[in-house]
């Protein structure tokens, strides 16, 4: 893996775009995702550890920074803490969205890719999604679920900060002349003040991050077991999960398991079942 690589912010680094609103989307979450691993690399470094969020490099160019599930499937983290021996400790998602709509595709694809890498990196402590715009409760609540830690950049927050250099960021869905308008007024920035947006915008979630990762990275917490998940499959395709407080308890349900708990579905949930705790919000 090679060395995180901080670039000074210029267009050239910004991806191309077919239409202003989305342009300008892009451009913020490429100068929050820059002004973030500046600001982790320096964090993680008191640990000896690293930030990566680039691959390899092959002929000269760096490659995409992919982690690989227990079955070859391969995912494009945005970026990782390491420790001295490359071992990944923190896995790291930056995401931003305008509009809510897109908020659970992006937020199943967290949930998959990041639940996944985590069963084949047993170093792997903590992962932390850093999420900018509009994010509905719901999606939320699954990547929480998840045990994802969320940080979240206010949609209302980036419109703030872009109003002081006249720039208008929440216009409707179809005010494509004012995205127009607010993409060009953007373009005409310089690297300074954009990179300044971004530190801004980052800013508010700094505190919070810095002391989830001090804690997770901190190797005089003492551990300790807090749950303990039986994960039991047929060769019909069921799959019954169950969860104990103890590593005993595990042990005494599995010593007296027979086959017959598969079968006991007449507790199990019907097709319309809504939990108690679900949320409408979308």
């Amino acid at each position: 893996m090679n060395q995180l690589e901080i670039f000074e912010i210029e267009d050239e680094d910004m991806p191309t775009i077919q239409n202003p609103g989305s342009a300008l989307g892009e451009a913020i979450g490429a100068h929050m995702e820059l002004a973030l691993n500046r600001y982790l690399a320096q964090l993680v470094d008191q640990y000896s550890c690293r930030l990566i969020s680039k691959g390899p490099l092959k002929k000269g160019k760096a490659t995409k920074l992919l982690l690989y599930d227990d079955y070859g499937t391969a995912y494009n983290i945005d970026s990782v803490v390491t420790n001295e021996a490359n071992q990944p400790l923190i896995l790291v998602e930056y995401k931003y969205i305008r509009y809510k709509k897109h908020n659970r595709d992006k937020g199943s694809w967290v949930c998959t890719a990041h639940n996944a890498v985590r069963r084949r990196y047993s170093s792997i402590r903590s992962s932390i999604a850093i999420l900018a715009g509009s994010w509905s409760k719901s999606s939320v609540a699954m990547m929480k679920s998840h045990e994802i830690n969320i940080f979240i950049i206010p949609f209302d927050k980036i419109t703030e900060l872009l109003k002081a250099h006249d720039i208008v960021f929440d216009w409707g869905e179809k005010d494509r002349h004012v995205a127009q308008e607010s993409w060009e007024k953007y373009s005409k920035l310089t690297p300074l003040q954009k990179f300044q947006i971004a530190e801004d915008m980052i800013a508010v979630v700094k505190d919070d991050v810095e002391a989830a990762i001090n804690l997770t990275l901190d190797n005089q917490a003492s551990r300790e077991i807090t749950r303990t998940v039986v994960e039991i499959h047929t060769n019909l395709g069921e799959v019954r999960w169950f969860e104990f407080n103890t590593i005993q308890d595990a042990i005494e349900f599995l010593e007296d398991f027979t086959i017959e708990e598969i079968l006991k579905i007449e507790s199990g949930y019907t097709l319309f079942d809504i939990p108690v705790f679900s949320s409408d919000d979308e």
